[in-house]
């Protein structure tokens, strides 16, 4: 709700603070006193218009603030927008709305003390506020939101919600369907590369390590001469026998025996001879390794050749294939398999999609079209319900409907109508295209909503459509003006009431523009607008009354002088507490 107002620099109001109440409040004066220029100033807020034409003479800016009380509902409903923005705070629950213009022309929008931009600050204040009368920022103008309502109001959320689920379902059929038509058109070039691929790849043979194992033969073979002759010379120091030059074995053969002799008398150097022992085992076995590992050494060019090749042709598939490695290329071969048998069971799965594709259609169809008939029956009741509102507010006349359209097309649902099948576009609310129509004058046509009268006639034509959605509608805050255009105290009565019900029983917050004492009477909260000449400047001031004050405010609406004023005064209060309480009301 609205809790507070601050208006400053703005037409004839200087600067002027609001606190509203959460029910049902009322605003009157006299003509002229700046009742509507309050309202415009909240039209700001919703982003409405402005020039610098709004700024009070003499001064550089205009700046309207308001304090907006959020329930859980309204935090999780403005939870996206304010996130997405970066304005949300964690556990407020309440928002603040700004806008600044100022004398060169600039205008500055603010939410939560941020600058944002002005169709940021619509969306913030669209499920906020409607102000009734000014018909470019109320929401029931706006036909994309009357299928919510009459939903709401039919008891249909949950039936659209399972619809909803289901047209869900079938598009993501759709998407993967339109997917492999997509591969289909380019499938048998597709199918021809990832054969290549796959052959090309497979009859490599290749091995996880077969580079690295290819690397060290192809050095082994390149330096087989070097490498024999390194190892042949080692052998010959370690083991061959030459009298003129003892080998590494021989001589260390000896060092063992002179150490035997050693440790035969000296018992303390048997680990010495132990550890000789052991260095001349392992100088044979070291021996005998590199004598295989010569043996086994051969200068083979054909071999050198076929390594060499077999190198490049790895290196030319993994650049083909932009792979790193060996295993990179096994796994590209490994994936063109498995989507060549998709591709070659693509046209089963289209098949089966399309199966699929068209049951669902058919189901969605039987689905939406029984809730279209629900809508029509709840559009009857809501029709009946608005028309004997209007009927209290004296407009017999007035008739209310729903407009249902419905567009066909060849990929649309499968829905049977007047014993017809037909094929109808629909989308997750369903196939209705829906909009409210209202005519306030006998024998004239229905109309949509945006086009009717404006003015108290328009007022009243939205009064009785709000009270007739009041459950169902969630805009907490509503602002009637020039409701009360053309009607008497008896039909005022009325309207108060209904007004005080929005805010009593549909616990909505009401703020009334009225020169009705009649209406008037029913506010839970009475503020006085009225102005004045202060050092040779027109000042607006905004006074909350208490029970005296709105028996004096009453008894000056009346437009009748002393007793008689405030003794009808006193009336119309009895007799609104008689009827906010329920009991039988007597007549003023």
């Amino acid at each position: 709700m609205l809790s507070e107002l601050f208006v400053r620099n703005f037409a004839i109001i200087d600067e002027l603070r609001l606190h509203l109440d959460p029910g049902f409040n009322v605003l009157t004066g006299e003509t002229g006193a700046g009742k509507s220029i309050i309202l415009d100033a909240v039209m700001l807020l919703l982003g409405g218009r402005a020039d610098s034409t709004v700024i009070r003479a003499g001064k550089d800016e205009a700046y309207v603030e308001a304090t907006f009380q959020l329930d859980a509902a309204l935090q999780e409903d403005l939870r996206s927008v304010l996130e997405a923005e970066g304005l949300d705070e964690d556990g407020a629950d309440y928002i603040v709305l700004a806008r600044e213009m100022r004398a060169n022309g600039r205008n500055i929008c603010r939410v939560n003390g941020r600058t944002v931009s002005l169709s940021v600050l619509r969306q913030v204040a669209d499920p906020l506020i409607d102000i009734h009368g000014q018909g470019e920022h109320l929401s029931l103008l706006r036909p994309r939101a009357h299928l919510p309502l009459l939903d709401a109001f039919g008891g249909l959320v949950d039936e659209r919600r399972v619809l909803a689920a289901e047209v869900h379902k079938l598009h993501a059929i759709q998407r993967e369907l339109e997917e492999l038509r997509r591969s289909n058109r380019d499938m048998a070039q597709r199918i021809e590369m990832l054969q290549f691929k796959s052959q090309e790849i497979t009859a490599a043979a290749l091995q996880p390590d077969d580079e690295e194992t290819l690397r060290v033969e192809r050095v082994r073979l390149a330096n087989a001469e070097q490498l024999g002759r390194f190892a042949g010379e080692a052998i010959a120091l370690l083991a061959t026998v030459d009298e003129d030059r003892p080998s590494v074995i021989d001589l260390l053969g000896r060092v063992e025996h002179d150490v035997a002799q050693l440790a035969k008398l000296d018992d303390t150097r048997q680990g010495t001879l132990s550890n000789l022992q052991g260095i001349g085992f392992q100088l044979s076995e070291i021996a005998a390794e590199l004598q295989d590992y010569l043996d086994a050494l051969e200068y083979d060019p054909r071999r050198l050749n076929g390594v060499e090749g077999r190198l490049e042709l790895i290196s030319d598939l993994k650049r083909k294939y932009g792979e790193a490695d060996v295993a990179g290329l096994m796994a590209a071969a490994e994936r063109a398999e498995v989507e060549l048998k998709t591709l070659e069971n693509s046209g089963a799965r289209t098949a089966e999609l399309e199966t699929e594709q068209e049951a669902f259609l058919r189901r969605i169809g039987r689905m939406a079209g029984a809730l279209s008939q629900k809508r029509r029956t709840a559009a009857e009741l809501l029709a009946t319900a608005v028309e004997t509102h209007l009927a209290d507010l004296k407009m017999e006349g007035a008739r209310f409907g729903v407009d249902f359209q419905a567009q066909e097309t060849a990929t649309g649902a499968f829905v049977m109508q007047d014993g017809e099948e037909r094929r109808l576009a629909f989308d997750q609310t369903g196939i209705d295209q829906v909009e409210f129509l209202i005519t306030a004058n006998p024998g004239e046509p229905l109309k949509p909503m945006a086009r009717v009268a404006s003015g108290g006639e328009t007022a009243r034509l939205m009064l009785a459509l709000k009270t007739a959605l009041a459950q169902v509608d969630q805009t907490p805050t509503l602002i009637f003006d020039e409701i009360d255009q053309g009607i008497g105290g008896r039909v005022g009565d009325v309207v108060g009431r209904k007004l005080w019900g929005l805010s009593a029983e549909a616990d909505h917050q009401v703020v009334v523009v009225t020169h009705l004492p009649q209406l008037a009477g029913y506010g839970d909260a009475h503020f006085h607008v009225s102005k004045a000449v202060a050092d040779g400047r027109t000042i607006t001031h905004v006074a909350a009354l208490d029970v005296e004050g709105r028996v004096r405010e009453l008894a000056a609406m009346l437009g009748t002088q002393g007793d008689t004023a405030v003794s009808g005064a006193e009336s119309i209060l009895r007799h609104v507490d008689q009827a906010k309480s329920g009991l039988p009301v007597e007549e003023y």
